[in-house]
């Protein structure tokens, strides 16, 4: 459930992506202006610079010229409504949160979920997303909800990540667990988890290496670090969560398609949302890809790591005066 707190984030997160399309929103759609095919051209060219990408952006310039074809009178005001209930409803196709991450944040005030087995979320992504902090704020998250949390060190390539996420595991009261040095990821993991149920841990979030999406080998080997969680943990991993930095934009979206065609991703996090005027990317990533998009960042801080919420989003991207 989104909070007003949630809302007030949105609002300032996307400041830069509304400012920017509501600048030529204004500038095409002016009081009293026709609507015409010149206007919907030109908002089509708003959108595709919003990163909304070209299959998104034409359909909902056709929906929109369909819906205002049938009202005789219209005002700005009755534009961006329509606008706002065709974007949430195109990003609540796929971005509607599903799976673990859904199930953990319903948690909230149950306590303990010992009996119910350890819950694993394999957190992937290229250099510079925002993996390893993403990771801690999500620790930190559901920690607040009385769950048992363990970080485990998946990304042996960077003692840095390591030392970060130890970091995290503290701020959070978190367990932790890291390999020694130069070892293989995949026996991370399965160490990891094996202390997982050994402790009653209700979730484990597991940190990966940084991958290039073009490097095959890499890709291997995230098969292979699922393949020993499933062997620790029946099931596992449960989620495999897609962290993107929405400021990369059309390339946000390329990397998810691969990800998701070679590791099965079911989740994405988009980060860096504030810190970007193409917010837009967000729509064909829920929209094209069916993918659920399950938290927003809207900003550094510990709480800025926001539910996805299609209504709140639109809303914040679109609606409102500014």
């Amino acid at each position: 459930m989104t909070t007003p707190g949630d809302k007030d984030r949105y609002l300032i997160g996307l400041d830069r992506s509304r400012s920017s399309l509501m600048g030529r929103f204004r500038s095409i759609f002016g009081q009293g202006a026709q609507i015409g095919r010149d206007q919907l051209e030109e908002l089509e060219e708003a959108l595709i610079q919003a990163d909304v990408g070209m299959d998104y952006t034409v359909r909902i310039v056709e929906e929109l010229g369909q819906v205002l074809g049938r009202q005789r009178a219209w005002t700005q005001e009755d534009i961006r409504g329509f606008l706002t209930a065709i974007i949430a409803r195109a990003v609540g196709v796929g971005g509607r949160r599903r799976g673990m991450l859904s199930l953990l944040e319903g948690d909230a005030g149950g306590g303990s979920r010992q009996g119910k087995g350890t819950e694993v979320v394999l957190v992937v992504g290229v250099n510079g997303t925002g993996k390893t902090t993403t990771i801690g704020k999500l620790a930190h998250r559901f920690r607040k909800r009385g769950l048992r949390v363990l970080l485990a060190a998946g990304d042996t390539y960077r003692a840095a990540a390591e030392e970060q996420l130890e970091i995290w595991a503290e701020r959070s009261g978190s367990l932790y667990h890291r390999g020694s040095e130069g070892a293989d990821p995949a026996s991370v993991v399965h160490d990891a988890l094996s202390i997982a149920l050994s402790g009653s841990v209700d979730v484990a979030l597991v940190d990966t290496a940084g991958r290039l999406h073009t490097k095959e080998p890499l890709m291997r080997e995230l098969a292979k670090i699922m393949k020993v969680a499933s062997r620790v943990v029946e099931g596992a991993p449960h989620e495999v969560v897609l962290v993107l930095d929405a400021t990369t934009g059309q390339n946000a979206l390329v990397q998810a398609r691969t990800f998701l065609e070679t590791v099965g991703v079911t989740a994405v996090i988009l980060t860096k949302m504030d810190g970007t005027a193409k917010g837009g990317i967000l729509i064909p990533i829920a929209g094209e890809l069916g993918l659920p998009i399950s938290y927003v960042g809207l900003g550094e801080g510990l709480d800025d790591l926001v539910p996805f919420d299609p209504q709140a989003y639109a809303e914040a991207l679109i609606g409102g005066d500014d």
